[in-house]
Order: structure tokens, then C-alpha cells, then sequence
């Protein structure tokens, strides 16, 4: 399973007895159960070594031949995080006002969202997501990535945890179309923008929609 090329190390995770399994597998759910989609952020600083470390946690994630075909960039400045909130909300008007059919604002509207983005300038972090279409070597050359939208889809899942398991607070914003991020955060060709995360603790006075998941049942299938 190895050869002098691309040596294989052992793997040897820890082992639990089933019922220590039962345990962490319920009380994992019961955790990630608590996790939801904020848009009242605190303004209180979070330091950049916290954010370091979600990072970190969020580049574990598999992916498509091991090519990591992430970039995240994180930003605190001021002056960036209004440059944002200002493209943001130009598009986001032109979606509410042009772009969404009716059926979607009507599913939109328990959420209470609207074109206004503040907490894109609130909350003392932004991080987004680009996804890597194709690699760049030392010299410029192009190589290829496998399976892209799948591998960030897994980091993004991970660093919306990792967020979550830090006792911060994060959104899943994807203002359509993205490629204004590009622009002002001055990325390379190869990166297209994927999701805008902003993270934060939740504002004291902080609501959320009150929305019921979907039971086991409706979403998993066992064949036994």
C-alpha cells in the first residue's frame, strides 16, 4: 500500500467501546443541533488567533485528489467590510427587485430577509470562501483540480462547525452574483468567489426565525 514515492503512514484513531460511540454521537447532534443562521451580530472584537484556528479546522476537509482547492480570506478592516456591504446590497437590491420570482421571496419571507446587509459591516470578521477552478504552479501553469464544488462544499461545512464549536456565530450569505468579491478583495483568476461567511458573537438582543428541522425520517433513508 506504499511505495518510496508517496509513502503511506499508519492510521490509528482512538478506540471506543460502542456505548462511549452511542454517547458522543448524541451529544455531537444535540451540540450542532444549537447551531443557526445569525443576522444580529455583536460588534465585539474576536481575536485573529481564533480565527486562525477555525481556519485551520476547515482545511482538514477532504478533497478531490488531495488538491485543497480553497482560499479563505478573512477580513476585519473597516474600509473593506463596507466595500462589501456596498456591492453586496447593490446586487441584493437588484435580486429583490428584478431577479427573485415571487415564489422565492414568499419562501423567503418567514427568514425575515431583505436587501440590507448590515451585518456585513457589525460583525468583527468576514470570511469568504473562494474555490480554486484550476491550481497555478510556481511558474503559472495550470493545473487541474478534481471535483471542486464538492471538496469547498466539505470546508465550508467544516468551517461552519468549527465556528459553531468556538461559541461563535456565523451566516451563509451568498449575494448573487459573487464576482464583485474578486474585485475587491483582488484575488487571481483561477479563484471565483463561493460563500460570505460573516462570524461574530450573536447581538444580546439576537433573534432567529423560529423554523422546525425536518425529522429523521424525512431525510434519511436506511436499507437494512
Amino acid at each position: 500500500m506504499s511505495n518510496k514515492q508517496h509513502p503511506f503512514i499508519p492510521f490509528q484513531p482512538e478506540q471506543l467501546p460502542i456505548e462511549e460511540v452511542l454517547t458522543r454521537s448524541r451529544k455531537t447532534f444535540e451540540r450542532v443541533d444549537q447551531r443557526r443562521s445569525v443576522r444580529f451580530f455583536s460588534d465585539a472584537p474576536v481575536p485573529k488567533q481564533v480565527i486562525e484556528n477555525i481556519l485551520r479546522s476547515a482545511s482538514t476537509a477532504p478533497s478531490g485528489a488531495h488538491k485543497q482547492p480553497w482560499t479563505f480570506v478573512a477580513i476585519s478592516n473597516p474600509g473593506l467590510k463596507q466595500q462589501i456591504r456596498e456591492a453586496a446590497e447593490q446586487e441584493e437590491q437588484k435580486n429583490y427587485s428584478q431577479r427573485m420570482s415571487e415564489e422565492w421571496k414568499q419562501d423567503l419571507e418567514p427568514l425575515g430577509t431583505d436587501e440590507v446587509k448590515e451585518f456585513l459591516t457589525i460583525a468583527p470578521w468576514l470570511i469568504v470562501v473562494f474555490k480554486q477552478t484550476y491550481g497555478l504552479d510556481a511558474e503559472g501553469n495550470k493545473r487541474l483540480h478534481y471535483y471542486v464544488n464538492e471538496s469547498v462544499g466539505i470546508a465550508t461545512g467544516f468551517l461552519l462547525e468549527a465556528i459553531h464549536e468556538a461559541g461563535l456565530a456565523s451566516l451563509t450569505h451568498t449575494p448573487s452574483p459573487m464576482n464583485f468579491l474578486e474585485r475587491v478583495l483582488e484575488r487571481p483568476v483561477n479563484e471565483k468567489a463561493y460563500m460570505l461567511i460573516p462570524v461574530g458573537f450573536p447581538a444580546p438582543d439576537c433573534v432567529v426565525p423560529d423554523i422546525k428541522r425536518k425529522d429523521l425520517d424525512e431525510f434519511a433513508v436506511f436499507k437494512e
